[in-house]
């Protein structure tokens, strides 16, 4: 058994305050760190057991899982934004949607492709992936044509830009960081008209909120007022390790607002307003941001 005693010192802007927290949790070490050093920065007294038996389990991986409280995880909401903007108000000019995946997201293209199986859906990989692009844009076609022309006669200078399929309406990445910053702007380099959308699962992985650049223009469901507090840290893991603090900071307030009998109608959290009432799961009211590093930056 493991079991964390402690009042927080006030400091000189905080009066002392009565609000209590007992937490009973399994989960893991670098979860237990985060609450801790939460937890620590706060005006209340707390005790932590992190002892396994009958204790509320807080999986390690926050952003997926179904954290108490509320009704999905933040990516599974986060997905129900960006479908419903993307499926739900379609033009009414027969284009369809793109869809464009990587390995980790197989069983979730599965079931995509169950509810739209009329719009496209192509797997890509690190291998070839810039002929890849130029095949599903059909922008291979424009170059073999511009070639063709050119060969006529090697004294002409002809201007070109690549012409892309127009049967597209929108884009929608189900991929990582680590292919995404490779491949999202070379269809930005195509696809100048045609907007994109992604979950946050875009930039986990990134080591710096300046690093969103090469995301710029992609509609996300989430307030740019979270990457704003990022972006005022020094030093960060990565953004999805940030997203985890923030999430558990979340658990940790509506812990406190159901012990202490804190309700009221309106609760600002880490990842934005939402109602709170006992015996029901928090939705999170997400709005969907289009990338902008220039407001980011003038945010700060």
């Amino acid at each position: 058994m493991f079991i964390v005693s402690c009042s927080s010192i006030p400091t000189q802007n905080q009066n002392k305050s009565n609000t209590k927290l007992n937490l009973n949790i399994e989960t893991s070490n670098k979860n237990k760190e985060i609450i801790i050093e939460s937890l620590l920065k706060e005006n209340i007294k707390f005790s932590i057991n992190f002892d396994t038996n009958n204790s509320y389990s807080l999986k390690d991986d926050v952003l997926r899982s179904n954290m108490k409280y509320f009704c999905k995880s933040l990516i599974n909401e986060q997905r129900d934004v960006i479908e419903t903007a993307i499926f739900n108000k379609k033009s009414s000019d027969n284009k369809k949607i793109l869809i464009i995946y990587s390995d980790k997201y197989i069983n979730s293209i599965e079931s995509l492709k169950g509810k739209h199986p009329k719009e496209l859906y192509y797997f890509l990989s690190k291998k070839n992936f810039e002929n890849n692009i130029q095949k599903i844009l059909h922008v291979n076609q424009s170059i073999e044509r511009y070639s063709q022309i050119s060969n006529l006669d090697k004294n002409l200078e002809i201007q070109h830009s690549p012409r892309i399929r127009k049967d597209i309406s929108k884009i929608y990445f189900l991929i990582d960081y680590d292919l995404g910053k490779t491949i999202v702007p070379i269809f930005k380099s195509y696809a100048l008209d045609i907007d994109f959308y992604s979950t946050s699962e875009l930039f986990h992985g990134a080591t710096d909120i300046k690093k969103l650049a090469d995301f710029e223009g992609t509609s996300i469901p989430l307030s740019s007022v979270i990457f704003k507090k990022i972006m005022n840290k020094n030093d960060i893991i990565n953004i999805q390790n940030e997203f985890e603090i923030l999430m558990i900071n979340d658990f940790l307030e509506i812990e406190k607002i159901y012990q202490n009998n804190l309700y009221k109608r309106n609760v600002l959290l880490e990842t934005g307003y939402t109602k709170i009432q006992k015996n029901k799961c928090i939705d999170r009211s997400l709005p969907i941001w289009k990338i902008n590093m220039n407001d980011l930056i003038l945010q700060t």
